[in-house]
Order: C-alpha cells, then sequence, then structure tokens
C-alpha cells in the first residue's frame, strides 16, 4: 500500500493553475497549511481531504494516491524472492507481515528462512540465524504442502546446519550434515566443516567423496550440453564446452598413471572433432581425431577404472566406474564417430586411425 497525497494535491492543483493561496481560499485554510501538504510536513483532517476531492472532481482513493498491493500468496512468495535477489532488507519487514498473513504456509514459511539466513551470512547477523532455524522448524512441520521436488526433508536440514554454520556452532552443523547424508549430499560441506575444524584427517574421506561425485556429475552435465547445443546446431557451444571438460579432466591425472577419465576425454576429443568437421574445421577436426587417438591408446596400454587414481580422489569404500561407451577407449572413440552418422567424417577417421603417431 501506497500513499501519495502529498503529490496530488500539488498535481492537481498545478493542473487547474492554482497557486497555493489560491486552494487555500478555496479550502478556507492558511496558505502555509497548503504548503506543508504539498511537502509532506503534514496531512489535511479527513473532511478537509474530503472537500478537495470533491473539489478536483476525483475519488478520495485518487487523491491520496492509494494503491493496494497484490497480497495474494503467489504474488507474496515473488515479492519476497525479489527482495531477496535484490539484496533489499526491506524484504525482511516483508516476510514478517506474510508469515502474519500466512503463518500455515509452507512457502512463505521456507521463503522467509531463506532471507534470513541469505542477510545473515551478508551481515554476520546470528540473530538473524536464530530466526531462521526457528522457521525452519516450523518448514518441517508443513512439509507435507510442499510441491517443490528440489526440497524435501533433507534438505531442509542441510539448510538448519547451514545456520549453526553462521551461529559458529559447527559441530552441531557437521553433525545435522552426517545424518543427512544420503547420497553423499553433504559431504562437501562436512569435508569443509571438518578441515576448518582443524580435522583433516576426518574431512579427507568426505572431500574425496565430493570430489568423485563432482567428476561424475560433470561428465553427465557435459553430455548433456553437448546434445543440447547440437541440437541448436550451436558447434561453437560444443565445442567450448568440449574443450573445457577434457582440459580440465585431463587436469586430474595423478601423475604418468592412466585413469578412468583419459578414456572419457577420448571419447570427448572425438566429440569435438565432429562438430569441428561439421562446422568446416577440417584441419582442427583432424587434429582432434589425432589426440582422441593417442588417449585412447595410452589409456588401453594400462587401463584403470579405480577412482584413486584419479588427482584428488582416494579409494572409496564400495564405489566403481562404469560406462556404456566401448569396451575400450579406442571403441570409446570409433562409436563416438559412428554416432555422428557422416560417410566424410568417418572416412577422416580411418585416415587417421592408420597414421603412425608423430615420434617428433
Amino acid at each position: 500500500m501506497g500513499i501519495k497525497l502529498a503529490e496530488n494535491v500539488r498535481r492537481f492543483r498545478k493542473e487547474r493553475s492554482l497557486t497555493q493561496e489560491q486552494l487555500s481560499e478555496v479550502l478556507g485554510v492558511t496558505a502555509g497549511a497548503v504548503y506543508k501538504w504539498e511537502a509532506g510536513l503534514s496531512v489535511p483532517e479527513l473532511e478537509l481531504i474530503v472537500e478537495m476531492a470533491d473539489f478536483f472532481d476525483v475519488s478520495v482513493d485518487v487523491l491520496l494516491g492509494y494503491e493496494v498491493k497484490d497480497n495474494s500468496l503467489d504474488a507474496t512468495v515473488k515479492r519476497m524472492r525479489e527482495c531477496r535477489r535484490a539484496k533489499d532488507r526491506a524484504g525482511l519487514q516483508e516476510a514478517e507481515k506474510a508469515l502474519k498473513r500466512y503463518p500455515n504456509s509452507f512457502r512463505v514459511v521456507y521463503e522467509s528462512t531463506a532471507m534470513y539466513r541469505a542477510f545473515g551470512i551478508e551481515c554476520g547477523d546470528k540473530a538473524m540465524f536464530r530466526r531462521a532455524l526457528e522457521l525452519l522448524d516450523r518448514a518441517l512441520v508443513l512439509l507435507p504442502q510442499n510441491e517443490d521436488p528440489e526440497i524435501s526433508e533433507q534438505t531442509l536440514y542441510g539448510k538448519m546446519a547451514e545456520a549453526y554454520l553462521g551461529l559458529n556452532e559447527n559441530e552441531k552443523a557437521i553433525e545435522l550434515w552426517k545424518a543427512h547424508n544420503a547420497g553423499g549430499l553433504y559431504s562437501h560441506s562436512i569435508g569443509h566443516g571438518l578441515a576448518m575444524s582443524d580435522r583433516a584427517e576426518e574431512a579427507a574421506p568426505f572431500l574425496s567423496e565430493a570430489m568423485a561425485r563432482i567428476v561424475a556429475d560433470l561428465c553427465d552435465t557435459i553430455t548433456g550440453y553437448i546434445n543440447v547445443f547440437a541440437a541448436r546446431g550451436d558447434h561453437a557451444s560444443t565445442q567450448a564446452i568440449l574443450s573445457w571438460g577434457v582440459e580440465l579432466f585431463l587436469g586430474l591425472r595423478d601423475g604418468g598413471k592412466a585413469n578412468f577419465l583419459d578414456k572419457v576425454c577420448s571419447g570427448m576429443l572425438a566429440a569435438l572433432a565432429g562438430s569441428q568437421y561439421l562446422s568446416g574445421q577440417v584441419e582442427e577436426a583432424h587434429d582432434s581425431l589425432n589426440r582422441a587417438k593417442e588417449l585412447a591408446a595410452f589409456f588401453d596400454a594400462s587401463p584403470s577404472y579405480d577412482e584413486s587414481d584419479i588427482r584428488f580422489i582416494d579409494r572409496i569404500e564400495g564405489a566403481s566406474a562404469h560406462d556404456d561407451i566401448g569396451a575400450t577407449a579406442a571403441d570409446a572413440v570409433k562409436n563416438v564417430v559412428e554416432s555422428c552418422e557422416n560417410e566424410a567424417f568417418s572416412a577422416l577417421w580411418e585416415l587417421v586411425s592408420k597414421e603412425e603417431p608423430d615420434r617428433g
């Protein structure tokens, strides 16, 4: 709700070409009173507001500039999110009003916790973290209302742990993450928390598990992007993400040992070559295929599917690596080339596969 009485009195007076003195004569007040109204220094009595509205031939609502906000649930939640994203701390007042208006709405309670956590982090205000914890307790009770598949009991407890971290109660945060770490969702947070608490040896297995998960997720993410960019015919983006992925994964080589990512990268280099060839970069495609062939040969000479051969990752109990790109890395390259369904590109691969390796 907003009131714009001062500017509206001034606007309507000027539209009728009246001075403050002339308007004061119409209303039977002093010119000083009109000045104060227009400057926002005072507010006319109700009877005078009604009289002015009648004189200006507008409704009282129009004279006041009365604007009612949309306070529906959807609009309220949207407004709160916009305040948080804009770093507008007026959103905290908006949150408290919304909590009074919709005390049993999961969406309002959850968005309010996000507001208090975000501003708590920015200003280091422990009172905000405590308020966030209160609201998270309420959100757990209201969780059956939730329709967002990305929010669960597990993620709410994760948010609680973050709030405890903001209160410098690190041990409570770590234990909460550990208790709700299904699927290794919070291994990175546990490892980070332990490391920051000078418990490096306890932290290492969690960080290792987190790194393995990140690598696996990146493989899937890059593959997904390749398909998205291919559907758009966007060869530049295809080549950019493949080049980035190859350099990133090769950077995880532990010394001179082969690891599973070498096989993945040989397939990615073949995909890069396919995109280059289809966009007219024949020489670049030849070079990428040659890199794919050499990397595949390196892996196949001493194949390893042991996660501990990847830099920064230790052996993880129960873990194993599997793929559907080919029995060998050479098969993976061949399969990627064939998936391009381009005879000329396949012919280029046949040529490259028979070339002697460059010993220079």
